[in-house]
């Protein structure tokens, strides 16, 4: 028998996220109402689901965390982690049916496609194409595009102005004026005291959907911390600090909660925009600056233009998507282009190229030692991290013997490198007198975040990677020794000795600092570690 959903019973799902939560629990577990089950497959609560269950995913693995510390039952153990499977399992299920329902949203919505023409001279001759672009904006008096997305800031205008999202409220404008640390400051706040719902305005919650990973970052900073502190005390006299932590992980819970809905309504916000610039005055306006720009590009670059006209006629005798305009063709074509280009050619110099950030050579140059004095001490550094929580442990090894392990705070497993990278260069310059000090990472993040710090003096540069406090304190401290320290990249897991030690190092301090070692065997375990690896508890890692 089909059972139709009823439109108040969707409706209150959709209002109430505590009894929305209820009911995907109970559908989870195979014991929800018909009814129910067959409104939560309205296409209504597709997205709101993968809200709960965001929630929910966060909450289990707090469950989890918090029975391992606590010293619970076997049983209740296996009972929690198969509760946590399942949740972990429902979210995932309920992404991929989002995604397909968005698509299938997408796909029924009729737009005007642009000629294939445009859109490849648009990707092959991208610089050549966004000044025509910007000569056709001044031309009309409109607003100039950036070189990197002229058309999106077109869409934007066209939008903005249909809607006249400018003409804000005072508590938007705030949002909207703050600095980034006072926007994720009040993301924090929006999770643990007060929804705020001026972040759900259309000026506002493309920002709250960029920086919703700092403040999740932050809610792993908190669990952190808790997790730090009941790890330290005896499982017997436990209870505060893990009450502490179960606090934490509700705030964690509400911070990808909301995360999850930034993004939704993120997608909404783009979706309304594409939709309202298409059948709007301004979607005719945007078409018309493209067609412009285009025949504005041909006039300026004609053997370019003859390319393409080129290259796509021949394209479209036998593409079997010609009757639909080549609507996923034009990548493809414009790759052909690029790849064809004769050398000194400008337009399309950067076509296929690597971004100038990423460093090619890493492997070759990074791994060469050839070039060092022999004064020179040598050590490898590693870094390990995971779950929920910010903290993480790293370990490092030196070319003389000496060894060092220690625990931290990291908001990624890169900031987790650069902290292994900076304690180990630390503690090295205070044990060898002039000498100038090399740490070798497998994390490229890590090693261009330090190498840059030490190479122009300061270490805000590394700000982006360095979210929390201790790793930048340590790389203020290291900075001070810049003249003495060099960073470099090395290939990890490929057997390297000081790699493998530096990585057994970190995983052994951060099981420590997690507590999945016995207070009473960690010495022993250390010792164990450090003779595998055919070395002695020294006075760096003693110190450590």
């Amino acid at each position: 028998m089909t059972i139709t959903p009823h439109p108040e019973l969707i409706r209150r799902l959709a209002d109430d996220f505590t009894a929305l939560q209820d009911a995907v629990l109970t559908d989870m577990n195979g014991v929800c109402a018909p009814e129910i089950a067959a409104a939560l497959e309205d296409a209504a609560l597709v997205g709101p689901v993968t809200v709960v269950l965001a929630h929910t995913d966060v909450l289990a693995r707090g469950a989890v965390r918090r029975a391992e510390l606590s010293q619970q039952p076997p049983e209740r153990l296996r009972h929690l982690r198969a509760h946590a499977r399942r949740v972990r399992r429902a979210r995932s299920q309920a992404e991929a049916r989002y995604k397909k329902e968005r698509a299938r949203r997408i796909g029924s919505r009729s737009r005007p496609l642009d000629s294939l023409e445009l859109r490849v001279a648009r990707v092959a001759f991208r610089p050549a194409y966004d000044e025509s672009l910007r000569q056709e904006l001044r031309g009309r008096g409109l607003p100039d595009g950036t070189p990197q997305a002229p058309e999106g800031d077109l869409v934007r205008w066209a939008w903005e102005r249909e809607t006249g999202v400018r003409r804000l409220p005072a508590r938007v404008r705030e949002l909207c004026d703050g600095d980034d640390e006072d926007f994720v400051r009040a993301l924090l706040l929006d999770a643990r005291e007060e929804e705020n719902p001026y972040l759900q305005h259309d000026a506002v919650v493309e920002r709250w959907a960029r920086h919703t990973r700092t403040a999740l970052a932050w809610g792993r900073y908190a669990i952190g911390q808790a997790e730090r502190e009941a790890a330290a005390c005896a499982p017997a006299v436990r209870r505060t600090r893990l009450e502490a932590l179960d606090d934490a992980y509700q705030d964690a819970a509400v911070l990808a909660a909301r995360c999850r809905e930034a993004q939704l309504r993120t997608t909404d916000l783009h979706d309304r925009m594409q939709t309202a610039v298409v059948t709007g005055p301004g979607g005719e306006l945007v078409g018309e600056c493209r067609a412009a720009a285009l025949a504005r590009f041909a006039e300026a670059q004609p053997e370019a233009w003859h390319r393409v006209r080129e290259l796509t006629t021949r394209h479209r005798v036998d593409c079997p998507e010609q009757a639909d305009g080549c609507p996923h063709c034009h990548h493809a074509l414009a790759t052909v282009l690029a790849d064809s280009l004769p050398d000194g050619t400008d337009e399309d110099d950067d076509a296929g190229r690597p971004d100038e950030d990423v460093d090619v050579t890493y492997g070759d140059r990074y791994a060469l030692l050839t070039d060092l004095p022999d004064s020179a001490v040598v050590a490898v550094a590693d870094a390990a991290a995971g779950g929920d929580s910010a903290l993480c442990g790293y370990g490092w090894a030196a070319e003389d013997g000496a060894t060092g392990h220690g625990d931290s705070l990291a908001s990624s497993s890169g900031e987790a490198e650069v902290i292994g990278v900076c304690a180990a260069a630390l503690s090295l310059l205070d044990h060898h007198e002039d000498a100038p000090v090399v740490v070798l990472c497998d994390s490229v993040q890590a090693v261009k975040a330090v190498d840059t710090a030490l190479g122009s003096g300061d270490a805000e540069t590394a700000r982006r990677v360095l979210v929390f406090p201790e790793g930048r304190e340590l790389l203020h401290r290291l900075v001070r020794h810049r003249h003495r320290v060099q960073v470099r990249w090395l290939k990890g897991h490929v057997g390297h000795e000081l790699n493998e030690a530096a990585d057994a190092l970190a995983r052994f301090a951060f099981r420590r600092v997690t507590g999945r070692i016995p207070s009473g065997a960690v010495r022993r375990e250390e010792t164990r570690i450090l003779r595998s690896l055919g070395r002695e508890p020294g006075p760096l890692a003693a110190a450590a």
